[in-house]
């Protein structure tokens, strides 16, 4: 009898005042707002309802706060799981960068270099971050489900390298703050299982 694998449960930490505001947070702390507090707690249900033998967490305050209030008391950091380093675009909108570049798409022309402590980074550089993760919790989705708790656009790159595409196609999958997905496998295919589910939506036991 084949055993069933477990999923990937990823979840994006809830609303900041950077993220309400669609500033680009990669590695500046940003606390949870009240509402993003609110959202992280009304997940718990949700994940006590999943067979949860590992979580990890992405090293940001607001990853990690997401996660304690969502009852994974027992997530490990790992540094694969930081957001994309913005570079010279860190706490910018959209709007803004393209008063520079009027045609400026992310996942299309990626970021400029930034100070010391923000770099930048590349799509093939988030994808690579991706790919380590991915290579370290494979093997234990066969004892239950994994969490992952980080960003909205790391957790997209890193839904397309698990469906196997590059990490460009992060972008079909949008993925809104305090949000529950799964990822799983079909006939041993990867698939999307769920996604972009708030709190409040009809999420339980696989």
């Amino acid at each position: 009898m084949m055993l069933r694998m477990g999923e990937l449960i990823l979840i994006r930490h809830g609303e900041t005042e950077w993220s309400r505001s669609g500033r680009h947070t990669g590695r500046t702390d940003v606390p949870l707002t009240k509402a993003g507090r609110a959202a992280a707690e009304a997940l718990a249900p949700a994940l006590t309802a999943r067979h949860i033998t590992a979580a990890f967490v992405s090293p940001a305050d607001r990853a990690r706060a997401t996660a304690k209030l969502a009852g994974l008391t027992m997530a490990k950091v790992d540094d694969g799981l930081w957001e994309w380093d913005y570079g010279g675009y860190e706490g910018l909108t959209t709007a803004q960068i393209r008063k520079e570049r009027p045609s400026w798409y992310l996942w299309r022309d990626g970021v400029i270099p930034g100070d010391a402590d923000h770099p930048g980074e590349t799509i093939e550089q988030v994808g690579a971050r991706a790919d380590g993760v991915l290579g370290r919790v494979r093997k234990q989705l066969h004892h239950g489900d994994i969490a992952l708790v980080a960003h909205g656009h790391l957790l997209r790159v890193l839904t397309a390298r698990w469906l196997g595409l590059a990490p460009a196609a992060g972008r079909l999958f949008r993925l809104d703050t305090g949000t529950f997905s799964t990822l799983g496998t079909e006939h041993s295919e990867p698939v999307i299982s769920s996604w972009n589910i708030p709190p409040s939506g009809p999420v339980g036991a696989a």
